[in-house]
Parts: C-alpha cells; sequence; structure tokens
C-alpha cells in the first residue's frame, strides 16, 4: 500500500476528500450602528466594521450573491440607552428590528437573518442577565428574553438565538413564540457557550466590554468540561432546539465532534471574534499566510461535524470557494 498514491494530483486529492467546504456552511455575523451610510473598524478585529442599518441591507444582498445563506446581526447600542434593566432589548423599535425588518423588506426570504437573544448589548452591567446585588438572576432574566424573541420574531427575524446560558429559556421562548404565533421561528440554541477568554474583540465590537462588571462563570461553562456539555445540549434539544451551537470553535472541536455523534441534531461553531484576531494577527506580521490558515481553520469545522459556522471570514471564504 502506498498512501501517498491518491495524493499525486489535485483531482485525485478532490476525489478522496472526506469533507467539503461550501459558502452554504457559513454564516455571516454583522454588527450594527444608528446612522445612514456610517460605518467603523474595529481596532482589534482588522476588516470587520460596524455598519448603519441601510449598509446592513447591502451587506445581506452581498451574502446572498455569494451563497451564503444568513446573517447574523449584533447592535453596538447607544451608552444612553443602557439601563440595569436592559429595556431597550425588547423595545421593537431597536436597532436590531429596524434592520431585520429592512434586510427582510429588501431581500424576503432570499436570506435568513438570525438575531441574538441576550441582554449583554443592552445592560448597563455588560452581562446577559438582569443583575441584583452581584447575582445574574436566572428566571427574571427568562422573561425578558423572552419579550426579546418576540420582538425580534414580528421584525421578521428567521432564528432566535438565544445566547444568555440562563436555565430554562429555550423551553419559554418557545412558548413565547408559539403563543404569539411564531411557530415555524427557528430557535438555534447557544447550548454550550464557555466562559471563554477568545471573546475580548467581540466585545469591542459592541461595547459591552468596558462596561462589564465582574465575570460571566456563574452561567458560561468552565473550560475543563465536556460533559456538562451534553449535559446542556440535550436539555435545550428536550426544551425545543431546532439547532445547537459551540462557542468559541476551533478550541472545543472536541465538544463539536462529540454533540454531533451524541445528539446527530445540526450542530453549528461560532469562530469567534479572538480566533479571527488571532489569525489575523500573524497574518499582518507575516507569520502565517491568512488564505490558507482561514480554510483550513473552517474546513476544521466540518471535520468536527459541524454543519455550518459562524465566520467574519464568511464573504471572504466564499468569494475563494466560488472562484475554486
Amino acid at each position: 500500500m502506498r498512501l501517498r498514491r491518491p495524493r499525486q494530483h489535485d483531482w485525485s486529492r478532490r476525489l478522496m476528500s472526506e469533507n467539503t467546504l461550501t459558502p452554504s456552511d457559513l454564516i455571516w455575523p454583522l454588527f450594527i450602528i444608528e446612522g445612514e451610510n456610517q460605518r467603523e473598524s474595529v481596532s482589534s478585529m482588522p476588516g470587520v466594521e460596524r455598519l448603519s442599518v441601510d449598509l446592513i441591507v447591502e451587506a445581506a444582498g452581498q451574502a446572498k450573491a455569494l451563497g451564503i445563506p444568513a446573517i447574523a446581526v449584533f447592535p453596538n447600542t447607544d451608552p444612553a440607552l443602557k439601563t440595569p434593566d436592559a429595556k431597550e432589548a425588547f423595545n421593537p423599535d431597536n436597532m436590531v428590528c429596524r434592520a431585520v425588518k429592512a434586510v427582510k423588506d429588501a431581500h424576503g426570504d432570499d436570506i435568513g437573518v438570525i438575531c441574538d437573544v441576550a441582554l449583554d448589548p443592552y445592560n448597563s452591567d455588560g452581562h446577559d442577565g438582569l443583575v441584583q446585588d452581584g447575582k445574574i438572576l436566572n428566571d427574571e432574566t427568562v422573561e425578558l428574553l423572552c419579550q426579546q424573541s418576540v420582538v425580534q420574531a414580528r421584525a421578521g427575524c428567521d432564528i432566535i438565538a438565544p445566547s444568555d446560558m440562563m436555565d430554562g429559556r429555550i423551553d419559554a421562548i418557545r412558548k413565547a413564540l408559539d403563543s404569539e404565533g411564531f411557530q415555524n421561528v427557528q430557535i438555534l440554541s447557544y447550548a454550550a457557550k464557555y466562559a471563554s477568554g477568545f471573546y475580548g474583540p467581540f466585545r469591542d465590537a459592541v461595547g459591552s466590554g468596558g462596561v462589564l462588571k465582574g465575570d460571566k462563570k456563574t452561567y458560561q461553562m468552565d473550560p475543563a468540561n465536556t460533559d456538562e456539555a451534553l449535559r446542556e445540549v440535550a436539555q435545550d434539544i428536550a426544551e425545543g432546539a431546532d439547532m445547537v451551537m459551540v462557542k468559541p470553535g476551533l478550541p472545543y472541536l472536541d465538544i463539536v465532534r462529540r454533540i454531533k455523534d451524541t445528539f446527530a441534531m445540526p450542530t453549528y461553531a461560532y469562530q469567534v471574534s479572538g480566533e479571527y484576531a488571532m489569525i489575523e494577527a500573524a497574518t499582518q506580521n507575516g507569520w502565517l499566510n491568512g488564505d490558507a490558515a482561514m480554510l483550513e481553520s473552517l474546513m476544521a469545522f466540518k471535520r468536527a461535524g459541524a454543519d455550518g459556522v459562524l465566520t467574519y471570514y464568511a464573504p471572504k471564504a466564499a468569494r475563494m470557494l466560488n472562484d475554486a
């Protein structure tokens, strides 16, 4: 046996390839700011910008043209609107709702829109839940997440994506959506979201990092744990999640594989801001071939069992894949 024999030619390598990466595997996260024709660079994420609603609509059209099936939207909320009760989260005229309406008016069902459900972009404490005496309130937070989910669904959101890690929120959100007539709105649960050091640039992008008091270790998962991830996923599936997600991505490929093998559910991973920033920094320093590292990292998600990847590289990767 000569294992090198099938590797001699490109056509042969393609015939033998066990996994395939296409634009249909990608979801593009986008950051929203107020204004018109406004864009702001995110200093810790080279090449990533915050976009006003009109430019979000353009970006959605770009994604559609590239074959990317969905975008995910995240707001950079005016600090003046951040309050302890995070009431802007369920304002039907907040930036996310306006962006969703604008995208759906322009593009209809040609592209999916995913909305994050958590309070940290709106909470003056920077936490995903309500804070009282330094503790994160679970059930009270879940009530607000239900309100947030419903206003997003009314705006036209296709997939509600709770990233808060509160107990019982999938069941409560599913019931809230169904009771308001949104039985067809899907839920993508951030089911295994770890208390990670890789989130820093994202918090810069949405403006929550500077206001965060303490850490999120009482509700996000311990990076040392894997069995616990299976319990989290099992609970969310039982409560009605249509899809599940692992976050961060590359450092947790073992979790992706265990979840996919155990549940055979649609399973996604988020190539988070810190992962993106590391590749970009190494590329800018001439330490990596950035394009090669990008595509290799995305293929790693597929090889681990992910059905799709949220990645800031989505448009760049899609162009390269379409041109291949």
